[in-house]
């Protein structure tokens, strides 16, 4: 309702300005004042050229910078999600590169660990698990012990080196390296079948589900922001970084009835041995497969 050029509120209405959003009190406001609440937002800009494992990706086709675009958007404004990355990548993506480097898989890949989980020991509604996100069947195919109280999807390590073994099989069977980041998403057997369906074997090019059509492109805008935040308008001090946490690794031959007791027998508690080895899914250990196992305690 306007009267005298003034526009009258009711409490707790909330006003969309700009994609700002403001709520307002049951006060009266100039035009003029309400859009000093509101939060300027401007479009983000795709580069010029991008590229995911050394491939170049091909922004002279209108859909796929577009795609490229839609991804920048969701990750650009998604402003505290974005900030929980750049702070978990500065603890954890060093000892992602460092394997991907071992297994001679391009460090692009590390984004693909966020783009999964978030780097975050997540459970999806498929049951699959860890920041590499295996569902249990496949994570025995690829070497990791999964029972019920040993699970090596919530180890890093050895998970990012499942993951290097899956990715490489998949960049063998397409010569792609786009490919194998989709065919992580949607299975190998899942992407042939689309490839030879269509006659197409470049992923840009491919027609997919809407999960897989958006997964590599998601890949890319994660990348663009975390390589240079500040160009996506994402400021963070080195000391709001999470950093890498020192620990002393304990190997393990035998059973532990007691992993409490061991915790504080090393000067540390159960909480913290929890956060450093989450693989170890009960209060105890036993030894099941009869290998050595290593427990990180907190230096």
């Amino acid at each position: 309702m306007k009267k005298n050029n003034t526009v009258i509120f009711s409490t707790s209405l909330v006003l969309s300005v700009a994609l700002g959003v403001v709520l307002i009190s049951s006060q009266s406001y100039e035009q003029d004042e309400i859009f000093k609440f509101s939060q300027k937002v401007t479009p983000v800009t795709v580069p010029e050229s991008m590229s995911f494992a050394g491939e170049e990706v091909p922004l002279d086709n209108f859909d796929v910078k577009e795609r490229v675009e839609r991804e920048l958007l969701s990750n650009v404004y998604f402003h505290s999600q974005t900030f929980y990355y750049l702070k978990l990548a500065n603890r954890w993506l060093p000892q992602i590169e460092a394997i991907l480097q071992k297994n001679n898989i391009p460090i692009d890949f590390k984004y693909l660990a966020v783009a999964e989980s978030g780097l975050q020991n997540v459970i999806s509604p498929a049951r699959a698990e860890g920041f590499w996100q295996f569902r249990k069947a496949t994570a025995i195919e690829y070497g990791l012990e999964v029972n019920d109280v040993i699970d090596e999807r919530y180890h890093l390590e050895k998970a990012t080196e499942a993951a290097c073994k899956y990715l490489q099989k998949s960049y063998d069977d397409f010569g792609s390296w786009a490919m194998a980041a989709a065919s992580y998403n949607c299975g190998i057997r899942r992407l042939q079948d689309a490839s030879e369906d269509q006659g197409i074997d470049n992923y840009y090019d491919l027609y997919l589900n809407t999960e897989t059509g958006r997964y590599v492109y998601r890949i890319l805008a994660i990348k663009a922001v975390l390589e240079n935040p500040k160009k996506f308008g994402f400021y963070i001090a080195e000391k709001d970084l999470y950093q890498p946490i020192p620990y002393t690794a304990y190997k393990v031959e035998n059973n532990i009835e007691d992993l409490n007791a061991f915790a504080k027998g090393k000067g540390a508690n159960y909480k913290m041995l929890k956060l450093l080895n989450p693989w170890l899914r009960q209060p105890y250990i036993k030894n099941i497969s009869g290998k050595d196992y290593e427990i990180k305690i907190p230096s």
